[in-house]
């Protein structure tokens, strides 16, 4: 308030009390707005009240959905965020077909990521509304496998190779090749993932993808059939065909295993209790996969999914992620500032651009349900 100084003349506060008179008898209506004044802005709504009290159904592999990175999410929108894990691609795809408006979120893997596009499956996304797309991988974004008459139907969220696992207390040497699977003092003691890419993997181990990588996952009935009779032939080799990241952890700490093809999360896993497994990546090099979250063209909660896209792929949580996946390379680079000193170790970190040259990412297959009927036909040889 400005008080009035004592040489103000009695003239001058005689002519304040007229004025002020006159004000209050053209009282304004109680809230009106003062003269000539703009009307007060009013509060923007609060982005935390929008969604608040809704659930965010994902539908994603596993680990996927830790509570490490989705409670900061859960936490700032006020909602809750559900998750199914799927075990393989075709899974994610029939459980998708089978119960439309259950999903809102998906990670599928770049081998049948064109197929939900193409289906109609997933809706077009718009990037101008995630903050952090220009920082994710260009090698990733500039795919075309997610891409439709210009438009965008996925955001990178993980990527990595399909690494040979081995437990350094029973596998002596790093092994060179992935031939060691073949190696007769280790009979029995393999595992392999339950799932089509086996087919991508003895594929890379005949020599297929050095002149053209999309060979692997467009074979012909001859490289086919080859293929079959290969893995056949590694059946006795085999201890079991796992089909969870949890099972294969198990497999491991149990010691039923050696050797196997598997991802990050299982190796953290083993020796966060004790274990001293090893991940390589082989002279033949190795199929890699990217994962992208899409959102589903039947969710009820576009929007909601959209603001989770947003916020999972912000350096901060892409931190969490890499954390709480045990090393799964991130989309985005800058995630780097927030890891600890130990996990910028990390060799998705200091090798990533090393990994893009060596590793084959995983491709449409087109006739899919060829190389289904072969991996079942695998499974069931004698």
């Amino acid at each position: 308030m400005i008080r009035l100084s004592s040489w103000v003349s009695a003239a001058g506060l005689a002519l304040l009390g007229i004025v002020s008179l006159g004000c209050q008898s053209e009282k304004k209506p109680e809230g009106a707005a003062p003269t000539g004044s703009a009307a007060p802005a009013q509060k923007p709504a609060d982005p935390a009240e929008k969604w608040k009290g809704q659930t965010l159904n994902l539908l994603t592999w596993e680990g996927y959905a830790d509570p490490k990175f989705t409670k900061g999410f859960e936490e700032k929108y006020k909602v809750t965020v559900k998750y199914t894990y799927f075990g393989t691609s075709d899974e994610l795809v029939a459980k998708l077909k089978s119960s439309p408006g259950v999903y809102d979120v998906i990670s599928p893997s770049s081998d049948v990521a064109t197929t939900l596009v193409q289906g109609g499956l997933v809706d077009p996304i718009d990037t101008t509304k995630i903050a952090s797309y220009g920082e994710l991988a260009e090698a990733l974004r500039n795919r075309d496998d997610v891409k439709k008459d210009g438009k965008v139907y996925g955001v990178p969220f993980t990527w990595g190779p399909d690494f040979l696992i081995y437990d350094a207390n029973v596998v002596k040497e790093e092994p060179k090749s992935w031939k060691v699977f073949n190696d007769p003092q280790y009979k029995g003691k393999v595992s392999l993932w339950d799932d089509v890419s086996n087919i991508y993997l003895v594929g890379q181990m005949m020599g297929l993808d050095k002149t053209d990588q999309a060979a692997l996952y467009n074979m012909t009935d001859e490289q086919l059939a080859e293929a079959k009779k290969q893995l056949v032939a590694l059946k006795p080799q085999v201890r079991k065909y796992w089909a969870t990241a949890g099972e294969l952890k198990d497999l491991f700490k149990n010691k039923e295993i050696a050797l196997a093809v598997g991802w990050p999360l299982t190796v953290k896993d083993v020796n966060a209790e004790g274990g001293n497994l090893k991940a390589v990546i082989p002279e033949e090099g190795a199929t890699g996969w990217i994962d992208r979250l899409m959102i589903t063209s039947s969710s009820k909660n576009k929007d909601l999914a959209l603001a989770y896209l947003d916020y999972v792929t912000t350096p901060k949580a892409q931190a969490l992620v890499f954390e709480a996946t045990g090393g799964y390379c991130v989309a985005n680079a800058k995630a780097k500032e927030h890891m600890s000193d130990d996990l910028k170790k990390s060799p998705c970190v200091t090798e990533a651009d090393n990994y893009f040259k060596r590793l084959n990412f995983w491709q449409q297959v087109k006739d899919r349900k060829k190389y289904n009927e072969l991996w079942n036909e695998v499974k069931s040889a004698k």
